[in-house]
C-alpha cells in the first residue's frame, strides 16, 4: 500500500526534475538506475532509501529537506489533484536550465543581479514577479 510521505516525496522528486527539465532517463542516468525506477519512486510504487533521497537531492542540486517541504500540509493527499506546477512555461524552463549550467560563483553573481533588480523596483516583489 502507498504511504502519503511516499507520495509526497514522488511529487516533489518530479516536480524537480520537471523545473531542472530532466528526463526520468536523464535522471536515471546521473543516479546509476534505470528510468523505471525513478517512474516508481514518482508514482510512490517504490519508497526512496535515505541513501537515494541523498544521491537524488545531490544530483538535483537541493537540499534532503527539499522533499518533504509542505508535508504536514497535504491531509487530503490522494484526494485532491496535484495542483498545477508554477513557472513551466518554456522561457522559464530555459532559464532554469542555463542558470544551473553555469558554475558557482557566475550562479551566485546571477542570483545577487536579479535580487538587486528586484530591490530597484518597488512594483514588483518575489512572490509575484511573473504574470
Amino acid at each position: 500500500m502507498m504511504d502519503l510521505i511516499d507520495i509526497h516525496l514522488g511529487r516533489r522528486l518530479r516536480r524537480r526534475r520537471r523545473i531542472l527539465g530532466l528526463t526520468q532517463q536523464q535522471l536515471a542516468g546521473a543516479c546509476g538506475v534505470r528510468f523505471q525506477q525513478i517512474q516508481k519512486y514518482e508514482c510512490a510504487a517504490n519508497r526512496m532509501s535515505a541513501a537515494r533521497l541523498w544521491q537524488l537531492a545531490e544530483v538535483l542540486e537541493v537540499p534532503v529537506s527539499y522533499f518533504y517541504e509542505g508535508l504536514g500540509q497535504e491531509s487530503q493527499i490522494d484526494k485532491e489533484p496535484e495542483p498545477p506546477e508554477p513557472y513551466q512555461g518554456k522561457e522559464t524552463k530555459d532559464l532554469i536550465q542555463a542558470f544551473y549550467s553555469l558554475s558557482e560563483r557566475p550562479r551566485q553573481r546571477l542570483l545577487d543581479l536579479a535580487k538587486s533588480l528586484n530591490e530597484t523596483d518597488p512594483e514588483v516583489s518575489v512572490g509575484h514577479a511573473f504574470p
